[in-house]
């Protein structure tokens, strides 16, 4: 399996504006100078951590999902970040992965942040997504499902002898208050789950006057920090090494001795 190319990208967000932030995305991704193949953005990408789904989520058919598409197609990217959605007369804090072909996964934000009153605005998720693009297995998380290590737990699949994933996508609003759990949870989660772990939050403050420092991360299997950027916008891209993955897990194979439980 080769190695493969991700992009964080770290901004402030347009409050509650869904054109100004696709717009604003729409030019970062077009600055992007290298290669790529995945495209990272931070938790509710085109409105910010909103409490008012009433007022701005879309359905599937609404503009920000087809300029995920459009996107994904003209750059021939994987495209990852998470949107307001409503579904069924509900709302979701739904993460998207789209394809450059239009296909696309969807993942549910499972653990809602009661302390925001995320809960009483929107439905949780109850299902993992693990998308794969070259071979590479990537589990997909939002925000505050950093908090929960048995959500994201690793462990070895019996039908292949393999790791059920290979690297950990957080996108997220995590406020500057908290970074000291967003670091220190990102790093703990690479180590515990032998995998490389992503985390892109945004900055700036929002609506509510939360400032939000970034802190986005990459932390390779053995905890290593191989990017983190701290209150100012970046774009960042970078080679995960499928040699390093396999060297780690092969000289300290941790995982198989691995308590052995169902998530759900």
């Amino acid at each position: 399996m080769s190695d493969l190319k991700v992009t964080l990208i770290q901004t402030n967000l347009h409050w509650e504006n869904i054109e100004e932030n696709l717009r604003m995305f729409d030019d970062k991704i077009n600055a992007i100078q290298e290669r790529t193949e995945i495209v990272v953005l931070p938790e509710m990408f085109s409105t910010g951590f909103s409490m008012a789904p009433e007022r701005l989520a879309q359905t599937m058919d609404g503009s920000a999902v087809q300029w995920m598409k459009k996107k994904a197609a003209e750059k021939n990217i994987i495209l990852t970040g998470s949107l307001i959605i409503e579904e069924n007369g509900h709302y979701w804090n739904r993460l998207l992965w789209m394809q450059p072909n239009g296909v696309y996964g969807t993942y549910d934000k499972r653990h809602l942040f009661g302390y925001g009153g995320e809960h009483e605005h929107y439905q949780p998720g109850d299902k993992r997504l693990i998308a794969q693009v070259k071979g590479w297995k990537i589990c997909l998380n939002v925000c505050y499902d950093l908090r929960f290590p048995v959500w994201s737990r690793n462990a070895i699949v019996p039908e292949t002898g393999a790791p059920a994933y290979d690297v950990l996508i957080n996108v997220a609003n995590w406020p500057e208050r908290r970074s000291t759990p967003w670091k220190t949870l990102i790093h703990a989660r690479a180590i515990e789950n032998q995998c490389y772990a992503i985390g892109v939050n945004r900055v700036g403050n929002d609506g509510n006057n939360i400032y939000h420092s970034g802190d986005s991360s990459l932390i390779d299997p053995l905890g290593e920090i191989l990017y983190r950027k701290s209150h100012d916008e970046d774009i960042f891209t970078t080679t995960l090494e499928r040699s390093r993955l396999d060297e780690v897990r092969k000289n300290f194979p941790f995982l198989k001795d691995a308590d052995k439980f169902q998530v759900f």
